[in-house]
């Protein structure tokens, strides 16, 4: 008889909004949720034995219950609220996975003020965590960010590479740098301000991005990610993905006109794609 080396099952892109009341605003929360269970499941694969599913059905259920309940100022609070209440039900999971995407949204602004109530959508950035624990054991947290465009016009160059019989690329010491940026970090505790530090993650990375005198992305990429761990001491390492998202110089020469650097089409593909893990010394 063949080995189930691994297996877990869950619920996936489970959408939740929640409206939180105060006497004269509301918070809105924007997330889609995902939990993984793995267990003692073998009788299910190999025998089709049920008695030890909990149905996918009811994973979706319990998101929406714990989110009533739940007191929870951030979605790294909340993920272990609901991977408690699942592994306290269920003896037979071994662990509980739970990741949370969230969407953005600002408070309209009217007349110079925000508004208490109404919202609109920010841009494409994603805030994400992912909470796990096993039965018994310590809360595992890490959290992070996709999809944070940023573009800066001065202070980046590409120069100094390799050049061989295929090179084609001209060396640069002022060019256009965009990126989208993708980052994970994880925290040497689960009792934190989540909020406020990931806030002072992100904030450190873009001022980093924005001051930084670029010789490359990797320089720029290591840049950001020392800055943010010399920042939060709470986190232990920062992995950061950052594709070039290039801005061509449009060649004017046919029309009778110069190009000082004024003039690019951006191209989404094909893109370089730069990442690192970088972690405090043991």
């Amino acid at each position: 008889m063949f080995e189930i080396a691994a297996n877990r099952y869950g619920k996936s892109r489970v959408r939740l909004m929640k409206v939180t009341r105060h006497q004269h605003s509301t918070d809105l929360s924007d997330w889609t949720v995902q939990v993984l269970l793995q267990g003692d499941f073998d009788s299910a694969h190999r025998d089709g034995d049920n008695s030890k599913i909990l149905a996918t059905d009811t994973m979706k259920n319990t998101v929406y219950s714990v989110a009533r309940s739940s007191t929870a100022t951030s979605m790294e609070e909340y993920a272990k609220e609901l991977a408690d209440f699942l592994l306290g039900r269920n003896p037979q999971v071994s662990s509980a996975a739970i990741r949370i995407e969230s969407t953005l949204w600002k408070r309209l602004t009217i007349d110079g003020k925000p508004h208490p109530t109404s919202f609109m959508r920010g841009s494409g950035e994603r805030q994400t965590t992912h909470v796990e624990r096993a039965q018994f054991g310590p809360f595992q947290v890490r959290s992070g960010l996709e999809d944070l465009v940023i573009l800066k016009t001065a202070n980046s160059g590409f120069e100094g590479y390799i050049k061989d019989s295929l090179t084609t690329l001209k060396e640069t010491s002022d060019r256009l740098f965009g990126t989208a940026v993708k980052a994970e970090w994880s925290y040497s505790s689960s009792n934190l301000d989540f909020n406020d530090l990931r806030s002072s993650v992100r904030e450190t990375m873009l001022r980093t991005f924005a001051d930084h005198d670029s010789k490359s992305v990797q320089q720029t990429l290591y840049a950001m990610a020392e800055d943010a761990l010399n920042a939060v001491p709470q986190i232990s390492e920062i992995e950061l993905a950052m594709p070039n998202k290039h801005c061509l110089l449009v060649d004017l020469s046919a029309f009778g006109q110069d190009n000082p650097n004024h003039i690019f089409v951006p191209t989404d593909e094909p893109h370089g794609y730069i990442e690192a893990r970088i972690r405090r010394p043991a």
